[in-house]
């Protein structure tokens, strides 16, 4: 495999990866100069080189934007640089919940449906009806149904707290969401922000190509016309 030597590091990259200092964009120059104040223009470095210096470009953007880096806006460098994804490591495991969070998470979703309010109200009615009509003699739970009122009580000091409980694992969860979005949209910016420079490169090498050949066409334009002078002034 053909190999060059970079004028960056001196070391030794495929051809293919070679990339003319005259293709990058200003910010970017500029940052590789600050590293190595020698590298002009007429120079070559490779294209892993050169997307290392744009990381580091969109790490200072980072930092003048928010003053410094997060440790969120940190993983998101580093998926960057990594070349990895974010949104498959970023899916709550449920399996990590708990035994008392998966015991509140239900108490929370039944005792918040229509089941629930339809079978408590079902109990009550049940109730009031076996002590009025069937066990009035018996003085089980007669009215005002103290019994009845201590066994509600039960329930209201016991699930609220788990409500509530559940109601603040939801707040955290949300929480986590809130920073998973913000790191796969502040990702998704940047990861734009890096293929605009990527498409202005290749704009710019485009644009050095098509100079170069219209050189080249030049010189064969000229060559052919003192062909054409020479062959008229021998005849």
């Amino acid at each position: 495999m053909e190999k060059f030597k970079s004028d960056l590091s001196g070391q030794e990259f495929p051809i293919s990866e070679r990339v003319s200092g005259k293709s990058i964009r200003q910010p970017i120059m500029e940052l590789i100069q600050k590293d190595f104040p020698q590298f002009s223009a007429e120079e070559f470095l490779s294209l892993t080189e050169l997307n290392d210096y744009r990381e580091k470009y969109i790490t200072e953007y980072l930092v003048r934007q928010t003053g410094e880096l997060t440790e969120l806006e940190q993983k998101v460098i580093d998926s960057i640089s990594d070349r990895a994804t974010l949104s498959d490591k970023l899916v709550e495991d449920e399996a990590q919940r708990t035994f008392g969070q998966k015991i509140a998470d239900k108490v929370a979703a039944f005792g918040g449906s229509w089941t629930f309010i339809i079978a408590f109200l079902g109990f009550i009615l049940i109730w009031i009806c076996l002590n009025v009509f069937w066990l009035a003699n018996r003085n089980f739970d007669p009215f005002p149904f103290i019994l009845l009122n201590l066994i509600l009580s039960c329930i209201a000091a016991i699930q609220a707290p788990v409500i509530m409980m559940s109601q603040n694992r939801q707040e955290s969860k949300d929480r986590e969401r809130a920073k998973k979005d913000y790191m796969i949209n502040l990702k998704a910016e940047l990861e734009i922000r890096s293929l605009h420079e990527k498409i202005d490169h290749l704009i710019l090498r485009q644009q050095q190509e098509i100079v170069e050949m219209q050189k080249v066409q030049t010189d064969m334009l000229s060559d052919i016309a003192k062909e054409v002078v020479s062959s008229s002034e021998r005849e």
